[in-house]
Formats: structure tokens, sequence, C-alpha cells
């Protein structure tokens, strides 16, 4: 028995210096790591031929360790973090535009209708040049970003240019409640639509608001639209859920490194409807939050999903704070569905060098919903009824991820002081035209292949070969193709532009009125909601 004493504590004694050895291991690298980017950092700041900016160049460093992990962990400095948190919140005192850099000029890119910017004739596409007679420094993006920001019932002077013109505007700066439901409304077939933009503090209030309403107002049937949302905040995304299925219902487990961060998320709240037939719709722009609603809904059998497969989010952060008012936003866990499924999409993990794995179909792990339906984990949400998105061509799609379409809808607005009526409104086929002739002549738009060419073109030129007539004739026919392209996606190229040139005139609830009387993914939910017994069959 002694022995097996000794041998026990002997046994102890190795474990507890194994684990001494392995911390001061760990510590030692990371002291000497540390010591190094100290020692590098003096001397770069005290030998480079320039003046550096320190704060930049760390900033710069912190943001490029972290990406190499995954988009989601990154660093904050005390601006960053005001701007987080009035992110999160969804109110602060402004003038109720929202701005942003476009080709190093800051550029409003929104305005709230009925705000102090409305009032006072501030248009989207406006250009802000100065901000209480400080002009705007395109190094200093988030300090910029912050100064359109203060206390309420204070005032702010905005330099303006516009159509080449500048003028300064005086605002009053106001309490801006950013309402993540930006529309809502009763459809045919008494249907409600309620369309959530973001999971901030204000979600679940104005879910649970516009529901009320619509259901004052006769609606039998539910569609909630998270097409488009990046998510936000956990809790109002369990709140939402809240709204419809029973309390105490699972919703959310999430799995972490440190086990106090492991925890099991249920329904607080007593449920609104139980039985009202609901629709989710979702895209692949619908992540996190948005997905874990879906996701809970879809494993529960209380919602039927339509759409497209949503983003991939399977992963949660958690801000630190850090010293001098810092912080950094870190993945802490991975969450988990009611069956037991992880939606991520990338596994950051398993990456190499640049490339990062993701499920293919075949790889992806199935489960069960609580009816038993087979449901797959892994690459977002699928949805229970797909609608096939258009097929555009790569030179379309690339088109679309330029200025082009908020550019020509700015020119097109001051062209045009008044249009038709929001469902009457239609682009002429000379409107498409002019669109054309703007992208190919004013060089706004160049594909990649494009700029591959003219890569290739210069660095021939740099070997003194005489090949520009040749890569100029191949820049012809690349062009002429394209141009092909756009004829076919002409389509979706006017809705694209339609809908951009709405909200100039009447605000993000015009755009929502619009795109609802043309929404091929909405019609498919109103028609399988008037099918009672296919919505069922799927359910079950």
């Amino acid at each position: 028995m002694k022995r097996i004493k000794k041998a026990a504590i002997f046994l102890s004694l190795i474990i507890g210096v194994s684990v001494s050895i392995a911390y001061k291991s760990d510590f030692f690298e990371i002291a000497k790591q540390l010591e190094i980017y100290t020692t590098l950092f003096k001397e770069l700041n005290m030998y480079y031929i320039d003046d550096i900016n320190p704060a930049k160049i760390n900033e710069v460093g912190i943001n490029s360790m972290l990406k190499s992990l995954d988009p989601y962990t990154r660093f904050y400095d005390e601006q960053g973090v005001e701007n987080a948190r009035i992110n999160a919140n969804g109110q602060y005192g402004g003038t109720g535009l929202e701005a942003d850099f476009k080709n190093n000029k800051l550029i409003v890119t929104d305005i709230i209708e009925a705000s102090p910017a409305a009032k006072n004739a501030l248009f989207i596409g406006d250009e802000i040049m100065a901000i209480n007679g400080i002009a705007i420094d395109a190094e200093q993006k988030e300090t910029s970003l912050s100064q359109l920001r203060g206390l309420p019932d204070t005032k702010i002077i905005l330099k303006i240019k516009r159509q080449n013109k500048s003028f300064e505007k005086e605002l009053s700066l106001v309490s801006i409640i950013k309402n993540p439901v930006p529309y809502y409304s009763l459809l045919e077939n008494k249907s409600g639509y309620i369309a959530l933009a973001k999971f901030n503090e204000k979600a679940f209030d104005k879910v649970e608001e516009a529901f009320l309403s619509l259901k004052e107002q006769g609606m039998t049937h539910l569609i909630l639209d998270l097409r488009g949302n990046p998510g936000g905040l956990l809790n109002q995304a369990i709140a939402i859920v809240s709204l419809f299925v029973p309390k105490g219902s699972l919703v959310v487990t999430t799995k972490a490194k440190v086990e106090k961060w492991s925890e099991t998320y249920r329904t607080m709240k007593e449920p609104l409807d139980l039985t009202i037939p609901l629709v989710v719709l979702v895209n692949g722009r619908s992540a996190s939050a948005s997905e874990i609603v879906s996701g809970a809904l879809q494993d529960l059998d209380r919602a039927v999903i339509v759409g497209t497969r949503s983003y991939g989010k399977g992963l949660v952060q958690r801000f630190r704070k850090l010293t001098y008012g810092t912080q950094f936003k870190l993945t802490i866990s991975k969450y988990y569905t009611p069956s037991g499924r992880n939606i991520q999409e990338m596994d950051y993990t398993n990456r190499v060098s640049d490339s990062i794995p993701k499920f293919s179909d075949q790889e992806r792990p199935k489960f069960n919903t609580k009816n038993g339906r087979k449901i797959l984990g892994g690459g977002g949400i699928t949805p229970d009824v797909i609608v096939a998105l258009p097929s555009t061509t790569k030179t379309t799609k690339a088109l679309f991820k330029t200025e082009a379409v908020f550019d020509f809808a700015t020119q097109y607005y001051y062209k045009h002081p008044h249009i038709d009526s929001i469902i009457d409104f239609s682009l002429k086929p000379s409107d498409f035209q002019d669109f054309v002739t703007y992208v190919k002549t004013d060089e706004t738009f160049i594909s990649p292949v494009q700029n591959s060419i003219e890569t290739s073109k210069k660095m021939a030129l740099k070997a003194d070969l005489n090949v520009e007539k040749i890569y100029q004739k191949l820049i012809d026919e690349i062009s002429i193709e394209q141009l092909s392209h756009f004829q076919k996606d002409k389509n979706d190229i006017n809705e694209a532009l339609s809908s951009e040139i709405i909200r100039r005139y009447y605000f993000e609830k015009g755009m929502y009125q619009y795109n609802l009387s043309r929404d091929n993914t909405l019609k498919k939910a109103i028609n399988l909601l008037n099918n009672n017994t296919k919505y069922q069959a799927i359910l079950h």
C-alpha cells in the first residue's frame, strides 16, 4: 500500500513538474517574441529614414497578425471601440447621414428619412470635404467618421462638394436610433413581412413591435427576411427565436477552450405565437446571428427556410479589454444549433498559407431536425426551399463589386428632380444605354481580365517590345465581349440601378417597397404559405 502511495506521489510530482515546465516554456516563448518585437519597434523608430507613425504601424502589425487566424479576430483603438459600441447599441448622436470612403473620398452613402441631414437637403453621393473646418484625411478614416457623431443638441459644420460645387451646411446633432427593422408590411393573402437588417440592441423590441402591429392588421402568416443580415448580438437572436417556440427551448450551444465560456442558451421569454405559419428568408449574406435564428427554427421544425445557402459563420467572438482604452475582439468558441450542427463554412484551423479549406457538399455532416428531417452541417444553412439565383455572367458580377451603379444613380438623381411613384418607376431603354456608355467612357469599371491585360502590356513595354497595337486590339475585343455580357444581364443590371435610384428619392423604406414588388424569393414564400398542405409536408 505504501509503495502504491509513493508511486502516486511520484507520478503527481512528475505531472506537476511537466506542467510547470510546459508553462514556463510557453511563457519564455511569449516573452522572447515580445522582446524581439519591442526591440525591432524601437530600432525602426530611431533609425528609419523617414518619420513613422508608431500607432499606425502598430495597428497594421497587430491586425495582420490577427488576420492570419480568422477574419473576425481584430484590434480596435479607442475610436474603434466607440464605433463598435454604437454599432451594437443602435443609438448615437448624429445628423442622420452615413458615410464611407470611396476612392479616398468621404462619400455620403445613406440618409435617414426626416433626419437633420434629410431636412437640410444633403444627398446620397455628396462628398464631405471637411468637418468643422478640418479637412478630411483618408489616412485617418476612423477619426473622420467619428467626427460625424457627437453629443445631441450640439452643431456640426460640413463642407460639401456636389457636382463640382462646394458649400457649407450647419446641422444639429440629434439622438439617432438605427432601426434594425427598416420595413414591415401586410402583404397579399394576409402574409406579414418583417425585414430584419441587423441584430443590435433594438432588434427584439422592433421585431416584436412589428409582429404585434401586423397581428392587429389581421396577419395569418409571417415572412421574416434575414437576407443580407450580417448578424450581431447573440442575446437578440435568442430572444427573437423565443417569439415562436415554447419557453425553455434550446436555441444554441457554444463550445470554447475556456470551459466557463462553453454555454447552453435556451429561450427565457413566453412566446407570442406557436402556430402561425412562418417562413424565414436567407441568402449568402445572412451570417452569424441570422444563421442562429434560421438554424434553430429549422432544427425545431418551426419555420420553413427559403432562399439560397447562408454565409456559414459558426464562430463566436467576444471583446477583451486591453490597455489605454483599446480592445480586441477574438474568436472564443464555436456555436451549435439544437440538432448539434456547426455551420462554419471555412476551416481556418487547417489553412495552408492563404488557402482555406471548406466543406464540400459530400463532406458535410448529416443531422436530423426535431421531426426527423435530414439537414446538413458545415457550409451555412441550406434552405428547405432553394430559390435559384439568376445566371449572371462573371463580368456583371465584377461590375456589381465596383461603384459604377452607385455613381450612375447619383448622376441620374441630379438630372431628374422628380420620378414616378415607387410602384410605377422603371428605367427607359435609353437609361440602360446611358449606363453602358458611362461604364465604358468614364472607366468606372475595369474588369479583372482588362486589369490583367493592362499589367501584361506594361511589362511588355518595359521589355521594349513593340506590342501596343496588338494589346489595344485585344482590349477593344474584350470590351466588345463585355458589353455583350451586360446586354445578356440587362434585367439584373436594371434592377440594381432602379433599386439604388429609388433609394435617392424614397429612402430605405421606398427601396424595400420597390424590391418587394419584384422579389422572386418573396413570391415563392407567399405561394408556399398559400399552400398549407405543401408547407406542412416540408416540416413533417
